[in-house]
């Protein structure tokens, strides 16, 4: 049944008993009963159909159109938003929203919105906010890992809900999550110059605040963008507008590595930017007094924030083992080891048990990973399935865990009592797991001690890969050893290797050309000048069988002596 509605003219004049005259005035009309453009305004009324209860509704009513043809526009619109309505129950529905929202916005629902929620099913009554979703859909993920969930969470708290949860999330637009990086771009300057000013209320605003770098404003869209998939499959929006939102790309670093030039260039960095601190801290202290600052940055601070070439860096073989030679005799020597030889991430070394190792067969199994947030650890598959695989482990490797397990052995008689058997490869004295960020911290430091330029934790793993490719392994054994999800990502981060890697390849190349002949002509005889050895496991008449992901002939025995050469090739 087609609604009823109509417009007419009215005005706010009054008699002289201060009476409205609305459609009376007879301003309202000039001669020949034509309407006046100056005086009065246009409005419509619609009759809405009775309430659940059966109750009469009273009609809607709007005014304030200068043209007739506008309130006709707008009539229009709400009778089409009460045909939208297959049954008496729908149209009941529409009412009860159109009037509501007429109350509270000044305007009429929009028509298609209506349409696509009658189609699917929903709740004409229920407006869902985008920070009210977002609640329900993190909720919802009860599979998620735990620092996943925590980055969702945080990324929710600190960022979508404070400028989009209020807004209802049919009505989500590409601006709207365009004003969060533009405000997340004030932030990092506003903490940028807090950092670098002289005032210690400024620097206070922003003590413990983190300028978000592009990696992080691509995670933040990640998030909103999984929500808004979520919601397009129940239906309650049909385009999801944080995939069409641009930002600066979030790609990971290149690798390079810690050549003599670079090193060079960083000890000079390291040398101003010690000085550039000092300088600080002691206008800091002249500033604050009673707090006592001291007028030189501790050593490790500088040492861990002079700027780097690039936040990837790797060490060369020669780096790495003099890192080794320092690390020796730590109680954590054994994981560093194996970290640099094979590749391990920091949560899955930290998350071994003995039970994932079988030192007679030379394997270790990747089941496990300790993840830190803040104070908080917590135990977890690894990163992907993927990451989540049985891995070779060369002969010194093998050495340095056997003995690590006696070192286990005698701190768990000196603990007695104490001691926790956890069943953990690497523990604390008292055999607890670990904390990740305790691996670091000593970490970093026996870097500073030994000498070398500052690389990552992580990025001894980065090492373990680069060292393949310059033993001559392809890009195929390097995602297999690090248990990469795909061949892609191996080859994006490890395209800078080693420079002697880049330099054969270059001379190769290069003996390619030169040695070329015609077809019909007989090849040179081969000489020592022109032809690149093959490494030993590409040898087609070696006597060795190479094991195919760490090299090393599956005839090495190995409980054979500790080798140098072994330990920077693994």
């Amino acid at each position: 049944m087609a609604a009823k509605g109509s417009t007419f003219k009215t005005c706010g004049c009054r008699d002289q008993d201060g009476k409205l005259l609305g459609k009376k005035c007879p301003k309202l009309r000039r001669g020949k009963g034509r309407w006046s453009s100056t005086h009065g305004s246009w409005n419509y009324q619609l009759e809405l159909p009775p309430t659940a209860a059966g109750a009469r509704r009273s009609p809607l009513r709007r005014g304030g159109f200068t043209t007739q043809d506008t309130a006709d526009a707008e009539l229009n619109r709400a009778k089409e938003l009460l045909a939208i309505a297959t049954d008496d129950t729908a149209r009941v529905q529409i009412a009860d929203l159109i009037v509501p929202t007429v109350r509270a916005t000044k305007a009429l629902p929009d028509p298609n919105e209506v349409r696509r929620k009658v189609r699917t099913g929903q709740d004409l009554s229920r407006a869902i906010t985008v920070g009210e979703y977002l609640e329900t859909w993190l909720a919802g993920r009860r599979n998620l890992r735990e620092g996943t969930r925590r980055s969702y969470a945080s990324h929710i708290e600190l960022y979508l809900k404070p400028h989009l949860g209020h807004i209802l999330l049919e009505r989500l637009r590409v601006t709207d999550v365009d004003r969060i990086f533009d405000a997340i771009d004030e932030l990092n300057e506003q903490i940028t110059t807090a950092r670098e000013s002289a005032d210690p209320r400024l620097r206070a605003k922003v003590k413990g605040r983190r300028v978000v770098g592009p990696a992080t404003k691509q995670r933040i869209r990640a998030t909103l963008r999984s929500a808004l998939n979520k919601a397009i499959k129940q239906r309650l929006i049909e385009i999801n507008v944080a995939s069409l939102v641009e930002l600066p790309s979030g790609k990971a670093p290149k690798a390079l590595v810690w050549t003599d030039e670079r090193i060079a260039e960083w000890e000079q960095a390291f040398n101003e930017h010690t000085e550039t601190m000092n300088a600080r801290r002691r206008r800091q202290a002249r500033l604050e007094p009673h707090k006592r600052i001291g007028d030189r940055i501790n050593r490790l601070d500088a040492y861990i924030g002079a700027p780097r070439p690039s936040k990837v860096m790797v060490w060369t073989p020669a780096l790495t083992k003099q890192f080794l030679q320092r690390a020796r005799g730590h109680r954590l020597y054994a994981q560093f080891h194996l970290i640099a030889c094979r590749g391990l991430r920091r949560g899955e070394s930290c998350g071994l048990r003995w039970s994932d190792l079988d030192l007679r067969a030379g394997t270790a199994a990747i089941r496990w990973q300790i993840t830190q947030i803040g104070p908080d650890t917590f135990q977890g598959k690894p990163k992907s399935d993927a990451g989540e695989a049985t891995i070779s482990l060369d002969s010194t490797t093998i050495k340095e865990l056997r003995a690590h397990k006696t070192r286990q052995n005698t701190e768990r008689l000196a603990a007695g009592d104490a001691w926790t058997e956890t069943g953990f490869v690497f523990t604390t004295p008292t055999g607890q797991p670990v904390d990740p960020n305790d691996v670091t911290d000593q970490f970093e430091r026996l870097s500073m001690e030994a000498g070398l330029p500052p690389i990552r934790l992580h990025d001894l793993r980065h090492g373990a890969a680069t060292f393949l490719l310059a033993a001559g392994y392809d890009m195929k054994v390097v995602q297999e050893t690090l248990r990469l999800s795909s061949i892609a990502i191996a080859s994006d981060i490890y395209t800078s290797v080693l420079p002697q890697l880049g330099r054969q390849a270059a001379e190769d190349a290069a003996a390619l050309i030169h040695n070329a002949h015609h077809p019909t002509s007989h090849p040179p005889e081969p000489s020592s000048a022109t032809i690149t050895p093959l490494p030993p496991h590409a040898q087609p008449n070696g006597d060795a069988n190479p094991h195919p992901d760490t090299g090393q002939s599956q005839t090495h025995d190995p409980d054979g002596p500790d080798s140098d050469t072994n330990a920077q090739a693994s």
